[in-house]
Formats: C-alpha cells, sequence, structure tokens
C-alpha cells in the first residue's frame, strides 16, 4: 500500500467515525419519513375535493351550477341543513360545504350576479393547509366559466359584468370549531403564520449559535489542554456539566431576548396591515401563555446545548468541532420548515411522533397551540422537554468520567488489556532505606 494510501485510510478512520456517522444517518431517516407524511398530506392536492353542496334556489340556473359543481367533487352531503352539512363535511374529512342562495336565479334574470355562500373546514393553519382550498377554487373557476358560455348562448343576460362574473361568494370559515364570519382560510393562515413566524426563527438562531459555542469551546479547551487543568481542580464533574450548561443556557436566552425584540419589531409592519384581528375570536396569546412559551423554550434550549456538550466530547480539537454542529443545525431545521409548511394538527400519526420527539420543536408547537387553548400537548412537550434534558445530563456526566473526554475516542478492549496489563507488571518501588 502506497504512502497516499495510508494517509487517506488515516483521514478516513479519523472522520468517518460514530460520532458523526450516526447523526447523519439519523437525520436521513428523519428527512425520509417527514417526506413520505408531507407528500401523503399533499397528495390530496390532485384528488376532487370533498364538499357539501346544498342548493335552496329552484330555478335552472342555480341547478345548472349545482350539478357542474357536483360533476367535479365527491359530495358528503347534499340536503337543506347548513349545521348539518358542516357536520357532515368534518366527519368525512372534507374542504367545504357550499351553499346555493336561493335569489341565484332571479339575481341573474334581473342583471345582477347570483350568490353563493362557502363555509371551509380549516384544520391547521400551515401553507399545506391552506394549499388545500385550491383543488375548489379551479372547480368554481371552471362553473363559472361554463355559466358564462350558458348565459351567452342562451341570451339569458345582457349585461357585461354579470356574464364575466355570473356569481359572487361570500366565504366563512370553521376553524378548529370557532366559526369566523366573512373571512376565507388564506387570510385566517396568512395572520397566523405571521404571528408565530417570530418563534421558529428564534429557536432555529438561538440552538445552532449556542450549540455552536459549547462545541467549539469543548474543542478549544481540548486543543489548548485547558480542559485538563480544569478536571485536576477539585470540583464534581456534575458540577462542570452543570455550570457549562447553565452558562450557556443564560447566553442563549439573552440572545432569544434580542432576536425576539428584534424581530418582534420586523413583525409590527405586518400585523398593521393585518386584514382580520384574530383576538375577537379568542384566538391570542397572554402573559400565562408566554410564560409557558418561555419554559418550553429554555428546555428545549438546555436540551440542545446538553446534546451538544455530548457532541463536544467526542471533538479532539477546534477544527473537529466545526463538524460537530451540523446534526443540532439540521435537527433545528427540520421542525422550522416543517411546522412552517403544514400546521402540527394537520399531519399523519408518523409525522407527529418525529416531530415531538425533537425537542427544538417544543417551543414552536407551543406557541401555535396555546393561540387556540390546547394546553395538553403544550405541557406533554414541557415534560417530554424536562426527562429528554435529564438524561442527555446524565449521559454527558457519564462521559465526562471517561478517557473519552480527553482523548475524543473510545479506547478499544485492546487498548484496555494492554492498559491493565502494564499496570499489574508495573514493578514496586524499591524502599528508600535510611
Amino acid at each position: 500500500m502506497s504512502n497516499t494510501s495510508k494517509l487517506v485510510m488515516k483521514e478516513v478512520k479519523e472522520l468517518l467515525t460514530p460520532a458523526t456517522l450516526i447523526p447523519i444517518i439519523i437525520i436521513a431517516v428523519v428527512f425520509a419519513s417527514l417526506g413520505t407524511a408531507i407528500s401523503g398530506s399533499t397528495n390530496v392536492l390532485s384528488e376532487k375535493p370533498t364538499i357539501g353542496l346544498i342548493n335552496q334556489g329552484n330555478g335552472p340556473l342555480s341547478q345548472f351550477v349545482h350539478d357542474n359543481i357536483a360533476s367535479q367533487a365527491k359530495i358528503a352531503y347534499d340536503q337543506s341543513d347548513v349545521i348539518a352539512g358542516i357536520n357532515a363535511v368534518k366527519d368525512q374529512g372534507g374542504v367545504c360545504l357550499i351553499v346555493i342562495n336561493s335569489s341565484f336565479d332571479s339575481n341573474i334574470t334581473s342583471n345582477h350576479p347570483g350568490s353563493i355562500s362557502i363555509y371551509w373546514i380549516m384544520r391547521g393553519a400551515g401553507l399545506a393547509d391552506a394549499l388545500k382550498t385550491a383543488p375548489l377554487e379551479a372547480v368554481l373557476s371552471q362553473t363559472s366559466q361554463k355559466l358564462s358560455r350558458h348565459l351567452i348562448d342562451n341570451s339569458l343576460s345582457s349585461n357585461s359584468s354579470v356574464i364575466l362574473q355570473p356569481f359572487t361568494r361570500a366565504d366563512s370559515t370553521d376553524f378548529k370549531g370557532k366559526l369566523i364570519l366573512g373571512i376565507s382560510p388564506g387570510s385566517i393562515a396568512s395572520v397566523i403564520s405571521n404571528q408565530s413566524l417570530i418563534m421558529p426563527l428564534i429557536v432555529m438562531m438561538v440552538i445552532i449559535y449556542g450549540g455552536s459555542m459549547v462545541i467549539n469551546s469543548m474543542g478549544t479547551e481540548k486543543e489548548n489542554k485547558t480542559l485538563e487543568t480544569l478536571l485536576t481542580l477539585p470540583v464534581s464533574r456534575n458540577s462542570i456539566v452543570l455550570g457549562k450548561l447553565i452558562g450557556a443556557t443564560i447566553v442563549g436566552l439573552i440572545m432569544a431576548v434580542i432576536y425576539m425584540v428584534g424581530l418582534g419589531y420586523y413583525m409590527t409592519s405586518f400585523n398593521l396591515s393585518a386584514p382580520i384581528d384574530l383576538a375577537k375570536y379568542g384566538i391570542s396569546l397572554d402573559l400565562p401563555k408566554y410564560i409557558l412559551i418561555g419554559v418550553s423554550l429554555f428546555l428545549a434550549l438546555m436540551c440542545a446545548l446538553a446534546l451538544c456538550l455530548i457532541l463536544g466530547i467526542f471533538t479532539k480539537n477546534y477544527k473537529a468541532a466545526q463538524s460537530m454542529t451540523l446534526p443540532i443545525t439540521m435537527l433545528a431545521l427540520i421542525p422550522m420548515f416543517v411546522l412552517m409548511f403544514t400546521d402540527f394538527d394537520s399531519l399523519p400519526t408518523a409525522g407527529q411522533v418525529l416531530i415531538f420527539a425533537i425537542p427544538f420543536s417544543q417551543p414552536t408547537i407551543a406557541a401555535r397551540a396555546l393561540m387556540f387553548n390546547d394546553y395538553t400537548i403544550v405541557i406533554a412537550g414541557i415534560i417530554y422537554n424536562a426527562i429528554f434534558g435529564l438524561v442527555t445530563m446524565f449521559i454527558a456526566v457519564k462521559l465526562f468520567k471517561m478517557d473519552i473526554l480527553l482523548t475524543g475516542r473510545v479506547k478499544s478492549a485492546e487498548q484496555k488489556r494492554r492498559r491493565g496489563l502494564f499496570s499489574l507488571n508495573l514493578p514496586s518501588r524499591p524502599s528508600r532505606k535510611n
């Protein structure tokens, strides 16, 4: 084997360690699972929408619209009761209930556009939830075009504005049990996304910077040999671990406050132009809810720093520490992008389990859940992060008591055996005679 080959093998062995390989494998599995879950939710866009349909009119034009919509959708309800229709659409996972108003025909024949009412069923506030309205929007657009041609072919209206727009619509949204009149799902998703965008950004930035500080600190201390000096002091390993975690957490929280203030002023520009005030419908955050979000953020940061401390133990120097930040960065980015794309409640069960298992996702989940007074998942997330943090700190303390802390690698069985033989065969020191 040539010298170059030997050097290549040496570099590969040093870089391709379990500490760097296992996190990448975990991230790949998480991405694959989330991709499957999200693709399952977006496949709905290519299917016929499930809707309820009520025709309160008694003329041929309202029946024409009814038949055209029914031919392009799956009908979950086709009776006359609005409340029963909304419930039937909910039970079958449908998109909305469409009501063709009783004055539809008379309006058009008097050269005024007809009117329909749409009661949207909105289960989440993510981008994917808002996109689920797209198939029905296409159905309504095609129906409008067909009705325009029908009016022209049969000379049923001479008003050009009616021909171009034969019917108007009034949108209302049933959002997690709250009926919001006069508001479309897109408007609600836009407002909630603007209000909840700040939390995933804060979590991502704080975890990335805080985690990098912890890992780089461990690499620098090993490179400068200051860690060995620290371990010789009469201080317990538990105190060292807690000191590093609490110190880094305080710095991270200071960073979070700075980011929150800056992004808060930035997001104010969006809130000033918001089309609706969700506080009127009980969708808002108050001081007790902000306190719960703060606790969730603190525990998520503790979990992140404990994981970074464990990864930092496997580093040999500052250079090696740079690559160790990748797993934490990716785990912080995954929940941010997923929860910005879709609501946690809208994810399939497998996706919910995976997102919930990432401790960094809890503050984002809490911020949105508390807007709808859902305390159960918030408390569950706080308990989960507390247990996760204690377990990771316990592992960190155990690793601090092993040789890997200074060497950056686990000793092989042969190395341990040789060390044991060396200590057993060490000749005793002769006694000193006076």
